[in-house]
């Protein structure tokens, strides 16, 4: 019976209840979709690293994490020893070789860092093979093939079929160099990696290097970045004490507290817009005892209880908040999807973005998180209820008598 009291009672005041009603939905789905566009935005600046250069998770020694010293080398079948494509959450893992060094053509010479790794496995784990402006990925016939950063390309004039010669020291004492061949350029935005990064055959590094059969790292990709360091954890209690398992949020400590900061905002931003709704529920059900004053009146004076009033209020508030709800869940998740399939292109009026260590492009797009469309909704039923219970309180507390003088 109360549920039926309710509707008839929202619908009494038809106009002022759609107002009400579409603020309330007009506030949970642009909600829903801005909180989908920053979720985008953050995931954007970790996959930028992440995808881009660093993997989700990396496997070193302790010495090389703490000095990046070139003699805390691992054997190149770590992987097969510690079976870690046996474990569950990780889809690719890439050793690599890192080297620090002179890259020189002609009259040209920049200081450059140098990746030397499989291309097979590197693709598994990063996602450069997208980020080609010009020529191609690396292959295994690749003896010398390289690929640069568009940026470092620019300042040293090179284009694909180039030929480069690095320079490094060499784990023997000795200096190491050797030619490569451009075999393609890519831009992922990030003028750190743009300017200064160079990928070769893991192969060819470990020769000039005098470091055969030898790596510095694994990088590994996961199935959820978020639970990163849960697997490291978990991967970290069954290896040796020289040897590391590093989340990103430990690789990237600025992006982690980003990242983390971002829970926190998430609900300011929530409880303010809806403590502004709240403001407009507070209003529509106050009129509406006001002008059910009688009525409520005749209800107590036939022996409905106090509780019963106010419940009957509270229903009313909570039935608009779910209607309003599954209105407002549909329009975000269709805006959410719209925004995820194809974005909004910004590339034309701002550059990328640098910051904590990611980068954010250029382009507006949205993801599905679950928390985006929880927190929203228990936050706008939690805020209907405190609208609707000063109307119900002051309902429940009218005397009968009193109430029923009214006109």
């Amino acid at each position: 019976m109360l549920l039926t009291l309710a509707f008839r009672n929202l619908w009494r005041n038809q106009r002022r209840t759609l107002l009400t009603l579409s603020a309330m939905v007009i506030s949970a789905a642009l909600l829903i979709l801005a909180l989908g566009i920053f979720s985008g935005m953050f995931r954007d600046m970790l996959a930028s690293v992440t995808e881009q250069y660093q993997g989700h998770m990396v496997l070193m020694g302790s010495d090389y994490h703490l000095r990046r010293d070139m003699y805390a080398h691992l054997p190149q079948d770590i992987v097969s020893q510690l079976k870690l494509r046996d474990e569950p959450d990780i889809t690719g893992v890439s050793p690599r070789l890192r080297s620090f060094g002179l890259l020189s053509v002609r009259d040209s010479s920049q200081p450059t860092e140098l990746i030397g790794m499989l291309p097979d496995l590197e693709r598994q784990v990063t996602s450069l093979q997208k980020q080609l402006v010009a020529g191609r990925y690396l292959d295994k016939s690749d003896r010398d093939g390289a690929l640069i950063g568009q940026g470092l390309a620019r300042k040293m004039g090179l284009h694909i079929g180039d030929e480069l010669v690095f320079v490094t020291q060499a784990a023997d004492g000795s200096i190491g160099n050797d030619l490569l061949v451009v075999r393609g350029i890519f831009a992922t935005g990030d003028s750190r990696h743009d300017n200064n990064l160079v990928l070769a055959p893991l192969p060819w590094l470990q020769s000039i290097m005098a470091l055969p059969g030898r790596i510095h790292e694994v990088a590994m990709r996961l199935a959820d970045p978020m639970q990163a360091a849960a697997t490291a954890k978990r991967l970290a209690s069954r290896l040796p004490e020289d040897l590391l398992a590093l989340d990103w949020g430990t690789l990237l400590p600025e992006m982690r507290d980003v990242i983390a900061s971002y829970d926190v905002s998430r609900m300011i931003v929530v409880t303010i817009l809806y403590l502004a709704t709240g403001l407009g529920i507070l209003n529509t059900f106050f009129m509406s005892v006001m002008e059910r004053t009688r009525e409520f009146g005749i209800l107590m004076a036939q022996g409905m209880r106090p509780w019963t009033i106010r419940r009957l209020v509270l229903l009313e508030t909570l039935v608009l908040g779910c209607i309003a709800l599954a209105i407002g869940l549909l329009c975000g998740g269709l805006m959410t999807w719209y925004m995820q399939q194809v974005g909004i292109d910004l590339s034309a009026q701002i550059t990328p973005v640098t910051y904590a260590g990611g980068t954010i492009p250029p382009r507006l797009s949205a993801v599905f998180e679950t928390g985006n469309f929880t927190i929203p909704s228990g936050m706008l039923l939690i805020i209907c209820l405190m609208a609707g219970f000063l109307p119900a309180n002051r309902a429940a507390r009218l005397d009968p008598v009193q109430a029923l003088r009214e006109e």
